[in-house]
């Protein structure tokens, strides 16, 4: 084998490589490992300590390490000891496990001072198996040691933790992972620039060891010349081009709807995912939420984005709904977005005897206009009221139960929905009816539409047959055929 051919085999993954080989080594997590390395200094060793946290964060180091100090043993992360024992719970969860573990513990240790048990991810553990390491808990032997490690500390009995030292490792922030790799790349001659080295940080969601390997991974695809870049980072990631997101911003701040629709568009056939585009938009948003504060509102609905059965389609009505026009206080803001027609009763005065009776005539429903969303409605589909009503009925089935009821006119921008009567129009009224009609519409290819709802059906369009419809109050329209 060549001299290069035995470089590469004798690689080792820089996690591994970096892994710390004692509680000095430990980068972050100070509330946990200063408590630790005093308790140890003074020989106050606990029967029993849990460490939960997030995967990636450094809880079996810290118990393997732990594991070596209380026996003053030196570790490289490499040998294994007879007398400290790793247990993974995923596979050993079953009673007789723990039972075949509880006549072990009672035998000394061979060489060490203590025998030490390391148990990952012991929420795993089946219920009798819990009540069997209880008892091994409330009455251990001198001589052991247990350290139990897990991601789910909801999932553990509380009497199991009552009888524990708790500590809490936390996740590390971008700016502690990004000095962390940028420290392990100077060693290993890697370029990366400060953009690709906080991108990997933010893909790492908070841990050291799946930045690492993000970096590893980045380092072997890179180029000699010019290392690892932003762009090589997102698209081995996968994540939207730093200049779309910005675009995208851009134009909702501008309330260019086109220009949202054909930007996610682009993205799309790039093939960029809805939810990691989400989560981007998300992290910008979080960074600018100090000097623009309006976009709170929008930096909410995204997160409900990666909830979604439809993410694609949720993006798009959030980014483009963020656009319309929101007045401050809610009830003003009810009242801009939703017309409220009204009906003045009309006031009739009788004068006594000889003085002629006054009437004065009823007014007719005034429609107040619904404000128009910035930028031109966008069709990319004609119009079609069945299709919406049918859609309703896939996926919005309490909306559907109040459209199928209603009836419509439509001018190429404005759809105005006769609900035929006051409950309907309040149904529909509801921001959350409102919400899922505008997908409903951005699904059938309508966007950027104004909807005005009246609580009344809709007027003949003969003439006649109207002034008779309004001289008895009103009424659907049916033909001779119907009848």
């Amino acid at each position: 084998m060549s001299k290069k051919g035995e470089e590469k085999a004798a690689h080792t993954a820089l996690y591994r490589k970096y892994r710390p080989r004692s509680l000095d080594e430990f980068v972050g997590q100070s509330h946990v490992v200063e408590v630790l390395r005093r308790s140890l200094k003074r020989g106050k060793i606990a029967h029993a300590y849990l460490l939960t946290g997030p995967k990636g964060t450094g809880k079996t180091s810290i118990a393997r390490i732990m594991a070596h100090e209380i026996n003053q043993l030196p570790y490289s992360g490499e040998e294994t000891h007879l007398d400290i024992i790793e247990i993974d719970a995923a596979s050993n969860n079953g009673v007789e496990d723990v039972r075949d573990l509880r006549d072990k513990v009672q035998l000394a240790p061979i060489s060490a001072a203590k025998k030490v048990y390391i148990i990952d991810e012991v929420h795993m553990l089946s219920k009798p198996a819990f009540n069997a390491l209880l008892k091994t808990l409330e009455e251990p032997p001198a001589h052991i040691v247990f350290i139990l490690a897990t991601t789910d500390l909801h999932k553990v009995p509380a009497t199991i933790i009552s009888r524990t030292q708790h500590f809490a490792i936390r996740t590390y922030s971008p700016a502690e992972i990004a000095a962390h790799l940028q420290k392990i790349a100077d060693a290993e001659g890697i370029k990366i620039s400060a953009e690709a080295l906080t991108a990997i940080a933010e893909r790492g969601e908070g841990s050291f060891r799946n930045s690492i390997s993000l970096l590893d991974q980045m380092s072997s695809f890179a180029d000699d010349k010019e290392g690892v870049t932003l762009d090589l980072v997102e698209a081995t990631l996968g994540l939207a081009p730093h200049d779309a997101v910005d675009t995208l911003l851009s134009s909702v701040e501008s309330k260019d709807v086109a220009d949202i629709i054909a930007t996610l568009n682009d993205l799309e056939k790039q093939g960029i995912q809805p939810t990691i585009l989400a989560d981007q938009l998300v992290r910008t948003l979080r960074d600018r939420l100090a000097d623009q504060p309006q976009l709170v509102g929008l930096l909410d609905t995204l997160l409900t984005v990666g909830t979604s059965s439809q993410p694609q389609l949720k993006l798009l009505t959030t980014l483009v709904g963020s656009v319309r026009p929101s007045a401050a206080p809610r009830t003003a803001a009810v009242r801009a977005t939703k017309p409220q027609p009204t009906v003045l009763e009309a006031p009739v005065i009788v004068i006594e005897k000889s003085q002629p009776k006054i009437t004065t005539p009823a007014k007719k429903p005034v429609e107040t206009p619904a404000p128009k969303p910035a930028g031109r409605p966008v069709l990319t589909e004609p119009f079609d009221w069945d299709k919406l009503v049918e859609r309703t009925k896939k996926d919005f089935v309490a909306l559907y139960s109040v459209l199928s009821k209603c009836d419509y006119e439509f001018d190429g921008s404005k759809l105005t929905i006769y609900a035929a009567r006051k409950f309907n129009k309040t149904k529909l009224d509801q921001a959350k009816y409102l919400t899922q009609l505008h997908e409903a519409l951005a699904s059938c290819g309508q966007t950027g539409l104004t909807i005005v709802t009246l609580p009344a059906s809709k007027p003949p369009t003969d003439e006649k047959l109207a002034k008779i419809a309004d001289m008895m109050g009103g009424g659907k329209e049916v033909s001779l055929e119907e009848m």
